[in-house]
């Protein structure tokens, strides 16, 4: 996985953006982030693309900007001078393609056929977009289409929603989904920022899924701690599961055989993509402490804790 590959499957989501009036590019950009993703690709089906990608990356340096709908090399010269990171178009062609390459832009073709995906591999790309998702035949065809593609990376694109989001992100060959369902032009037009933020903060909670899982308590040793599980399974009929680190009264309590983490213990937190919820923290400014990370096969991150205590409590991420 590439640099710029590595920033937009952190992202997970890549909102569409057709802006056709200029001055709602910094508010936009705003919106996004203040919804926890800052990122965008901003489409050349209107004549101020390139202003609005020159306003954008000038005023939030941090933010990830692609141009989108590049059908010309004329306009990937414009939309990188404009300060776009990447170029993505909605099918493959091969001197745009090439035209980028020999430039050292990142260029994501569109491609909805074997044929597409194979002219890309020719090309040395790793990532194409899937597009048009959903009217392309959706999940059941990526995952078909893609079997022989084992190392080509996918961006699904055109009909991904709320509801369908996480199903696509799940896919292991998933780089991330664009989409336009939380920057629908008519709130653009309206300008209402605030739902923006809101539908981009709801897409950015449903990648995640973070939610709590248990409650680890600190205990002098493992005595200790099969006596406090057992209290609860007296108390409230939680079964006690003992393990080689710790105790579980039920789901919801584990007792340390020893102090780790944390003056008092730690609470754990489920997410749907340890990966990415690390990357998301970060963004916000949260630090983790790497050396208590553990790792699945393919080298993704499983388990991390936070490098701060919130009231005497460590804090860890865990893959569902």
């Amino acid at each position: 996985m590439t640099d710029m590959e590595k920033r937009i499957y952190d992202m997970g989501i890549l909102p569409v953006i057709k802006i056709s009036d200029p001055a709602t590019a910094l508010p936009l950009a705003k919106a996004l982030i203040d919804g926890g993703l800052p990122a965008a690709e901003i489409t050349f089906r209107t004549s101020c693309a390139a202003e609005a990608i020159s306003a954008i990356t000038a005023a939030y340096p941090e933010m990830l900007v692609g141009a989108g709908t590049v059908l010309t090399t004329e306009q990937v010269d414009r939309a990188v001078a404009a300060g776009a990171s990447f170029i993505v178009s909605p099918g493959f062609n091969p001197r745009v393609v090439s035209w980028c390459l020999e430039r050292g832009v990142p260029v994501i073709p569109g491609c909805s056929t074997p044929s597409d995906i194979e002219a890309a591999i020719e090309l040395g790309l790793s990532t194409v977009k899937f597009f048009p998702a959903e009217a392309a035949g959706g999940l059941p065809m990526l995952k078909a289409m893609s079997a022989p593609y084992g190392k080509m990376l996918f961006m699904p694109t055109g009909g991904i929603n709320a509801d369908n989001l996480l199903s696509y992100l799940k896919f292991d060959k998933i780089l991330a989904c664009g989409g336009s369902f939380m920057v629908k032009e008519d709130l653009i037009a309206s300008g209402d920022y605030a739902t923006i933020t809101a539908l981009t903060r709801r897409a950015v909670k449903t990648m995640l899924g973070l939610e709590f899982t248990h409650v680890g308590i600190n205990c002098e040793n493992a005595d200790e701690a099969l006596r406090g599980a057992r209290l609860l399974e007296r108390l409230f009929g939680m079964p006690v599961d003992e393990r080689s680190k710790s105790v579980f009264a039920g789901e919801a309590f584990e007792f340390m055989n020893q102090k780790g983490p944390g003056k008092h213990g730690h609470i754990a937190i489920r997410t749907h993509f340890c990966d990415r919820a690390i990357a998301y923290f970060e963004r916000s400014g949260f630090a983790f402490d790497y050396a208590t990370a553990t790792y699945a096969d393919n080298g993704k991150p499983k388990f991390i804790y936070f490098k701060d205590e919130i009231c005497g409590f460590g804090f860890h991420l865990i893959q569902k």
